[in-house]
């Protein structure tokens, strides 16, 4: 899987924050940075649910390293949208926890998410593009009934020239979406963490161009069709 790579903050202030935070491992699994401590069951129980979550087949979604000094506790998911063997859009989940609270996150759970697919260009070039895809993440958490707090982010347009030794190849441009929230607490104090990563999955299917999994409102834009999804 081609899974997104990039540095993630765990402040309210979205991922512009980030100092040299996550590790870019890519082995399998989830960190518990308290050094062996007992891992709280809040998170136990959040972690659990987001394994046992039911997702759309288009979505192809791992374990991989979660970032080591971001909170006492984390776990993380990469994940793909693929088309036979193309990767249409890849992105990363990471669920951190702080049993003692953390003021910027207002709470003691926080998502962190890096997306990113490549675009048309004449569709990278469209003014309102980052506030779409802004809306796009808030419409993907508000379709699914999920309350949410201090959500922050940016999102990044880039576009590639070649030349010389490389001039043969096209064009290309790229979306990035880098995102935080903090999920609202229920019951023991574990948030839904599975409808989160479901909401987050919407998003990549919406960013890649799929159609809504279910019928939904026609007024909703979805990125056209790349011509060339990079290969796996």
């Amino acid at each position: 899987m081609a899974a997104a790579q990039g540095r993630l903050s765990d402040g309210a202030g979205g991922m512009d924050d980030a100092r040299g935070a996550e590790e870019e491992a890519r082995h399998k699994g989830s960190h518990d940075g308290t050094g062996g401590s007992t891992v709280p069951p809040a998170f136990t129980a959040a972690v659990e649910a987001l394994r046992a979550a039911r997702l759309r087949p288009q979505i192809e979604v791992e374990a991989t390293r979660a970032p080591q000094r971001l909170a006492p506790h984390a776990y993380a998911l990469e994940a793909a949208v693929v088309d036979g063997d193309e990767d249409l859009a890849d992105g990363r989940l990471v669920l951190l926890h702080d049993p003692a609270g953390h003021d910027a996150w207002h709470g003691t759970f926080r998502l962190v998410t890096l997306v990113r697919a490549e675009l048309e260009p004449e569709m990278a070039a469209d003014p309102l593009l980052p506030d779409v895809c802004w809306s796009w993440l808030t419409g993907a958490l508000q379709a699914r009934g999920l309350t949410y707090g201090e959500p922050s982010g940016t999102v990044t347009r880039a576009s590639s020239h070649y030349f010389g030794g490389l001039s043969a190849r096209p064009s290309a441009s790229q979306i990035e979406i880098r995102a935080s929230w903090t999920p609202r607490e229920g019951l023991g104090g574990v948030p839904d963490t599975a409808a989160h990563l479901a909401s987050w999955c919407d998003l990549l299917a919406q960013v890649a161009g799929l159609p809504p999994a279910a019928p939904g409102d026609a007024s909703v834009v979805t990125l056209p069709q790349r011509r060339g999804p990079q290969s796996r």
